[in-house]
């Protein structure tokens, strides 16, 4: 096995400011075999690669050159540096740390961990580290025997004396497989495994054979080899390795693993609670991070002569002026300015409000648990359905009796009433609408129809109203004059990696208020390999909706990592050109390439109180362009959204081309204005409409190959293409 890492020479390299890239190798040498397990030997080998050059960084940071392989070479040594001390005192996962102080049981045997990350980042001159809090789900240690009390919600071991059913037996195997476990029945002679899978049969069933050829059960074995009686001989056994079977009884879980697979909606919406922390305390508890890391007497920097503050960088912000959302003009209130991030549609109407007169309802709940209540005016009718019967088969049903209320109008809407639970039945109602029967649907879930709040509904009518082809309002020109000076298309692209779908959202007006998908199956790259047909669609629409061609575009990328950005640069922007020209041959609106960061650990506590909305959040608005940004390119932080729980985590805005000559202040503020004219709330936004709907785009492609795959987090489900009908393009 091979290693590549990095050391200093401590005699001479620290002052020479060098790092040296060393290759370990390491070869198992033969030992005898002995029934009793012996250490494996391995003969280690460290060869000196190369050194690293820290001069390309100091230029990098300082404006005066290009990132170059020797730059992330050297970050990458940074981060080895400070990560090593902790590494060796605490549970380690990429660049984050955990610890046990504080953490808390999510139930079936695992548990959530707070931990720290930490990671180094070229800024304006300087290296700068990253910290911030993170949190994950770890296996909780101990015996197994009582994991699997835990997993099947018993009370006590005893309860397994009775067995296991198949259906139990497959949950633990489930929840168990490739875990990490080690023997406790012979102290002297630990050994590790990892569990493969579980046996059918019980110890007590389970025959082997032994050295003079007559066979034995696990229970017996145990009985006269180990002197062990087993007290669970009617659990099965854990396979971990061809043939070799453990009781779990004599089975430890191996203490500080993670939960690789994929929590369940009970333990996500547990660990999230665990995980969200206001600004304060969040600011206070990174405070205890960096005394857990303890920089300044760290060994390894100081061998390096790497120095790191114990403060929190202070950086100059920006709080951009609230835009202007325009409503009908008949309204009484046509002109709103939001307050801190919100408003709400009192004294309001839509820009545009579609009429519904042919649609209907489809409750999967019994009458018990949703009587018929007459629905005042349109009396559409409503169908009942068993949530896991034939979805296909009852919205088909509820079309038909649509249609025929409506005396043969064509169906515009079902209103799906869900259970409180699950997501199997949202994927295919989903699925079946959308690719299907070619008909609307909007989901509710039950608990919100026998006590419904304004809010709540208010975002109903507002997503109903865009998919029936209404449109809820728009900014006025002065809040987004790039778009009004010439005809501009916006586009949003992202892409859905753990399924391997593309989405492009582009508008289709001069006011960037209403907007069109396309969606593609796409390899796992970084790479949107159809993206020259999905510009063109997007392009093709924009003109059929308003009869102007797009003078200028502006394209919002999300789901890049950041190594990545120069490629994905080369490649999409030449996508997007040969789109145009593919049209006319002359056809060159000028274009903007933005990429969007939202995974990233970067947080804002605002200093005085005044800076700060209700929740200790920065104000919506606040953008930082200096201190923290890169070295020298075109970047800010923009928090456009007013926090609601925890700590609001402002997106990253980095422009990698731009023809159309945007200074920062006004990329901005249309990029602040536009989070305000997302259709589906009375709020500002995270993020850029174009973006936002493209990231709903993609994840709702993942829904419709959701039958095929069996399940959510299926791995290596084969993804199908499928044809979402014209008319639903429309995503917002």
């Amino acid at each position: 096995m091979d290693k590549v890492i990095s050391f200093a020479d401590q005699a001479n390299g620290v002052e020479r400011g060098e790092y040296f890239l060393f290759l370990v190798k390491s070869e198992k040498v033969n030992a005898p075999v002995a029934k009793k397990r012996l250490p494996e030997i391995f003969k280690i080998t460290i060869k000196k690669v190369r050194d690293i050059d820290m001069n390309d960084l100091l230029q990098f940071l300082n404006a005066k050159g290009n990132m170059t392989n020797n730059c992330m070479m050297t970050m990458n040594a940074m981060n080895t540096i400070i990560s090593h001390e902790i590494s060796a005192k605490h549970p380690t996962l990429r660049n984050s740390f955990y610890t046990l102080h504080g953490a808390t049981s999510l139930h079936e045997g695992i548990e959530a961990w707070r931990g720290y990350h930490q990671s180094a980042h070229p800024t304006r001159g300087k290296m700068m580290i990253n910290i911030d809090l993170c949190a994950t789900a770890f296996y909780e240690g101990g015996p197994l025997i009582q994991m699997v009390v835990k997993i099947l919600g018993l009370r006590s071991p005893n309860d397994l004396r009775r067995g296991l059913s198949d259906i139990e037996r497959r949950k633990v195997e489930k929840r168990i497989k490739n875990l990490r476990i080690s023997d406790n029945h012979r102290p002297e002679n630990k050994q590790k495994f990892m569990i493969e899978k579980l046996t059918q049969n019980s110890a007590f069933d389970i025959m082997f054979d032994v050295d003079n050829g007559n066979k034995i059960d696990v229970k017996t074995y145990f009985q006269n080899i180990h002197n062990i009686r087993l007290l669970y001989p009617f659990l099965p056994c854990v396979v971990v390795r061809k043939n070799n079977y453990l009781p779990i009884e004599v089975c430890d879980v191996i203490p500080e693993q993670q939960y690789m697979q994929k929590l369940d909606c009970n333990l996500t919406n547990k660990m999230t609670k665990f995980a969200r922390q206001n600004p304060a305390i969040r600011a206070n508890k990174i405070q205890t991070g960096l005394n857990i890391l303890n920089y300044r007497d760290n060994r390894y920097l100081k061998q390096f002569g790497m120095e790191v503050s114990n403060n929190m960088t202070v950086v100059n912000a920006r709080i951009l002026p609230t835009p202007t959302i325009q409503y009908h003009q008949s309204s009484r209130k046509s002109l709103v300015r939001p307050n801190g991030g919100s408003w709400n549609l009192r004294d309001k109407k839509v820009i545009n409000g579609a009429i519904l007169s042919s649609w209907s309802v489809l409750a999967f709940l019994s009458y018990k648990d949703l009587p018929d209540q007459n629905i005042s005016e349109r009396d559409p009718p409503i169908s009942r359905a068993n949530p896991i019967g034939n979805t296909e088969e009852s919205l088909k049903k509820a079309w038909l009796k649509a249609r025929d209320k409506a005396w043969g109008v064509k169906p515009q809407l079902i209103l799906c009433i869900l259970p409180n639970t699950g997501s199997d039945l949202y994927a295919e109602i989903k699925r079946v609408s959308d690719t299907v029967i070619g008909v609307a649907t909007q989901c509710v879930q039950s608990v919100h129809t026998k006590n419904p709040k304004k809010q709540y509904c208010v975002n109903i009518c507002l997503k109903m109203n865009v998919k029936l082809g209404g449109e809820n309002s728009f900014l006025i020109p002065e809040h987004i004059q790039f778009l009004a000076d010439e005809p501009t298309i916006l586009m949003g692209a992202d892409v859905y990696h753990s399924s391997s779908y593309a989405a492009l959202c582009g508008s289709v007006n001069v006011k960037a208020s209403r907007y069109a998908a396309s969606i593609r199956v796409q390899d796992r790259t970084e790479i949107i390999t159809d993206l020259a047909n999905m510009v063109k669609e997007s392009l093709k629409t924009f003109y059929q909706t308003c009869g102007l061609k797009p003078k200028k575009i502006i394209f919002y990328r999300d789901c890049v990592s950041k190594y990545q950005y120069r490629y994905v640069l080369e490649s999409e922007l030449t996508a997007i050109k040969e789109a145009c020209q593919s049209l006319e041959a002359d056809y060159r609106p000028t274009t903007t390439f933005v990429v969007i960061q939202r995974r990233h650990h970067t947080r804002f506590f605002p200093m005085e109180r005044k800076n700060a909305d209700k929740s200790g959040n920065c104000l919506p608005g606040t953008v930082v362009d200096t201190d923290i940004t890169h070295p020298f390119e075109f970047d800010f932080y923009l928090l456009s959204h007013a926090g609601l729980q925890g700590t609001s985590r402002p997106t990253y805005y980095q422009v990698l081309y731009d023809e159309n000559g945007f200074d920062a202040n006004k990329l901005q503020m249309l990029s602040y204005n536009l989070c305000h004219i997302y259709a589906r709330c009375t709020r500002a936004v995270s993020l850029v409409p174009p973006v936002y709907y493209a990231h709903l785009a993609a994840n709702r492609a993942r829904l419709y190959s959701f039958r095929y795959t069996g399940t959510e987090s299926s791995k290596g489900g084969k993804n199908v293409a499928v044809a979402v009908r014209e008319e639903l393009r429309k995503v917002n």
